[in-house]
């Protein structure tokens, strides 16, 4: 809700309160204030102008020579190539000197060899939102209307010294979605009272009643329903006055009886609507539900197919409004309507947001009836929206109001107590200080004995139904800064991560550390997706919703990969070929053909990689990533975890993987090795169905990770004896893992083995063809004595002697 500071000040005193002071009041009270718009984006010196005398420019077709009075005796030369000026207008002038909202500071200038003095200015140029103008005002230049004073400031004319706070409304807080509201909440804030609007209305005539009836068929959706015959306007554009309050609330002028209805709303939060009167079958208005198999076509033009669960606003034979969202075309007030049946109502907010959901179709009107409009504002709301018809547009109201009743709203009454109000919010008011801040939300107080009140709420707070309801607001306005602190009594915990949590959140920080980004994707997905990579838990069967959103999103995921990989294809579709993802979640799994039990959450880590390690320079080409870039990520959290020993990859080939670059992952345990994960690049024919270019993936499970993680560090003192480094080429079967022999030096060298590294892989002459040699760098270190030459020898032959016993040889 945007609230204008200069018309909230027709009803409340602000005066030595600032907008932006107010906001910040208003936020503390409880209501966010989001932003606050100055509307007067630097306008000094542009004035309201009268156009004497257009000429065409002597060189320049397109450009015109104007004679502009600006009220300083002196007309003023202004070149201007906007079409539509002419003689006889009042337009925005600004004069020499001026700058403009953009920055653009006004000049004496030539243009094409003509003097120019200033400048004739549109609305854009103004920093007006032209979007909600007329069309016929967006174009050129902006004619203001004929009777305004020459030399006014433009910014006092148009309403632009002004400015606009914008209300974020929490959904209980539908009583400060209209000016009154606003000013109320204001005023229990500032304690200062409200002024209302005169609900005075100079009827004269026949009575309203001899033109038009009201009945109510849907009583449930409908409790009231009330109507005004206005007789004999002139449709035309509003008043500037009531334009500028439109725009400031962002709402867009379409004629003086649109606006007027508009206008109230936002100042009542009651929604009203125009029909032609003529237009209506013996002016007679039935409220229904609709029938099944009707349509309506709205003010926008469209044709809405209606289903029995829809209020209709009808004359009895053909429907003429969506009640509460949008009126009939075939209604619709035009240039040519004289006559006004003008409707003020209260529906169901039910009703109103299901058929706003239905027809996908949102007004303000339907914001408002849905939250539960105040049923105390229906009829002052339809007296102001009248005299303001018979004030702006010439008509004439008839005598009284009909309506029809379906049933009464009354006050809710609350019990209020002193000991209570003190006990729940730790403060120490008396019965003086709760009334007065009763009194100033203009609740009444209906009796008052030894601190206990009985408080009634007006209408316009729906959402006041309880007594603690009422102990907030004395909350906020005494000050949620004024309720004193109270430490928590008794033995307390220290809150804390539990060891889950923890690895979780470093885990995000070192992969988006090392450039991946965290993905968040759907937890449903298609049954045929479900089947894909599932070689972590081969027997896990996806788990069927019981009403899913479509078929997409019909089952429980058994793995993130196919996830990720539609997310790199989104990306890939939109030029964005380098692409490193993570997600970490929970996949869903069971073993039973029919669910009759809640599947098993796994906690698991997915990765993607695709496109290039590193972008192209002048001096480097682009390099694309391959298996080790994602291998060597793994091995990076693993080493994190304390857990680089206890992990083995394996060449096998996993469901969906390829073939040849794919590996298990294996956890060692006490009872064995458990298969913890699955890496490699995606499956060529899988690749080309995404559309995707090489692709590498990993999905590690992460519970028993967790569960054996070490994350406390280890200090280590820096070695005082120096290191001893051996290599070592041996030839084994090309088909031999390389891992397998690491693990065994490993366990052969046992503490005193620093590090092993791969050096030098060689397949070629000298060796046979179904053999490789592959080359290690040993680092031997003992921390508490320096090797002797008979101590190193001894354990490198150790160190051969256990690769021999697996089938390695010796190079020569």
């Amino acid at each position: 809700m945007n609230v204008s500071y200069q018309w909230l000040s027709q009803y409340i005193d602000v005066s030595g309160v600032s907008a932006v002071e107010l906001a910040e009041k208003i936020t503390r009270s409880g209501i966010e204030i989001d932003h606050v718009e100055e509307r007067d984006k630097g306008l000094d010196n542009i004035v309201v102008g009268f156009v004497v005398e257009r000429e065409k420019h002597p060189d320049a077709d397109k450009l015109n020579v104007c004679k502009v009075d600006v009220g300083e005796g002196d007309y003023l030369q202004i070149v201007c190539g906007a079409p539509n000026v002419d003689a006889g207008q009042k337009v925005p002038v600004a004069k020499i000197g001026a700058v403009m909202p953009g920055g653009m500071k006004i000049k004496r200038a030539k243009l094409r060899g003509v003097e120019s003095q200033g400048m004739i200015c549109s609305a854009k140029e103004l920093a007006m939102n032209d979007k909600l103008l007329p069309k016929e005002m967006q174009e050129g230049i902006l004619v203001l209307p004929g009777d305004l004073e020459v030399g006014q400031p433009i910014a006092d004319v148009l309403g632009l010294n002004d400015q606009v706070l914008e209300f974020d409304l929490t959904p209980n807080r539908s009583d400060c979605l209209s000016m009154i509201g606003a000013a109320y909440e204001v005023g229990a804030i500032l304690d200062r009272p409200v002024t209302l609007p005169s609900e005075e209305v100079q009827e004269e005539g026949t009575q309203a009643s001899e033109h038009i009836s009201v009945a109510i068929e849907a009583k449930e959706a409908c409790s009231r329903y009330t109507a005004r015959y206005i007789t004999g306007v002139k449709i035309a554009a509003s008043p500037l006055w009531l334009q500028n309050r439109l725009l400031a609330a962002g709402v867009r002028p379409i004629n003086n009886i649109v606006d007027i209805t508009n206008f109230v709303m936002l100042e009542y939060g009651q929604p009203l609507h125009a029909f032609d009167a003529d237009k209506l079958e013996n002016g007679r208005i039935e409220v229904r539900m609709a029938h099944e198999g009707e349509t309506l076509v709205t003010l926008d033009g469209q044709e809405r197919k209606l289903d029995p669960s829809m209020l209709l606003i009808t004359d009895g034979v053909k429907p003429v409004g969506l009640a509460g969202v949008m009126g009939g075309e075939n209604s619709e007030v035009t240039e040519t309507t004289v006559n006004i049946l003008l409707e003020s109502a209260k529906f169901d907010g039910g009703t109103i947001r299901k058929t706003a959901r239905e027809l996908g179709l949102r007004s303000e009107a339907s914001l408002r009836f849905e939250k539960e409009v105040n049923p105390e504002a229906v009829v002052p709301a339809l007296n102001r929206a009248a005299e303001l018809m018979r004030v702006i547009t010439g008509g004439t109201i008839a005598r009284g109001i009909v309506e029809e009743h379906a049933g009464q709203t009354e006050r809710a009454t609350i019990t209020l107590t002193v000991d209570k109000t003190n006990a729940l919010l730790g403060t120490a008011l008396d019965a003086d200080h709760i009334a007065s801040l009763m009194n100033r939300l203009g609740f009444s107080i209906l009796s008052s004995e030894e601190g206990t009140f009985e408080i009634q709420v007006p209408g316009r707070r729906g959402d006041i139904k309880l007594d603690v309801d009422l102990i907030e607001e004395v909350a906020r306005l005494y000050g949620y800064d004024n309720i004193p602190t109270t430490p928590i009594e008794g033995a307390t915990t220290p809150g804390h991560l539990t060891k889950s949590q923890r690895i979780r959140r470093e885990l995000r920080r070192l992969l988006t550390d090392g450039g991946f980004n965290e993905a968040i994707t759907y937890s449903f997905t298609h049954p045929n997706e479900a089947e894909l990579f599932g070689a972590l838990v081969p027997e896990a069967k996806p788990v069927a919703l019981a009403m899913p959103m479509s078929e997409d999103r019909s089952v429980l995921r058994t793995s993130f990969i196919p996830s990720l990989l539609d997310a790199a294809t989104y990306n890939r579709n939109r030029k964005i070929e380098d692409v490193a993802l993570f997600e970490i979640g929970s996949v869903y799994i069971t073993k039973e053909e029919n669910v009759s039990t809640l599947p098993e959450q796994k906690p698991v880590l997915a990765l993607l990689l695709t496109g290039h390690r590193q972008p192209s320079q002048w001096n480097v080409k682009a390099e694309t990533v391959d298996f080790y870039d994602i291998k060597g990520v793994l091995d990076s959290i693993f080493s994190y975890l304390g857990l680089s020993n206890r992990i083995s990859f394996r060449a096998e080939r996993p469901q969906d993987f390829h073939p040849g670059r794919s590996a298990c992952l294996y956890l060692t345990t006490e009872s064995g090795e458990e298969l913890i994960g699955t890496v490699g690049q995606v499956h060529p024919e899988l690749q080309m169905k995404k559309d995707l270019s090489d692709t590498f993936v990993a999905e590690i499970l992460l519970d028993r990770l967790v569960e054996l993680a070490d994350l406390e560090i280890e200090y280590v003192s820096l070695p005082r004896f120096p290191a001893v480094e051996r290599d070592v080429a041996i030839v084994l079967d090309r088909g031999a893992e390389v891992g397998r022999l690491l693990q065994v030096v490993k366990k052969a060298a046992g503490e005193l083995l620093e590090s092993v590294n791969v050096f030098d892989v060689y397949t070629g002459e000298r060796i046979a063809e179904d053999k490789k040699s592959v080359a290690l760098s040993l680092v031997y270190l003992n921390r508490e004595s320096t090797f002797t030459d008979e101590a190193i020898t001894e354990l490198h032959g150790k160190v051969v002697a256990a690769l021999e016993a697996e089938g390695a040889e010796l190079r020569k």
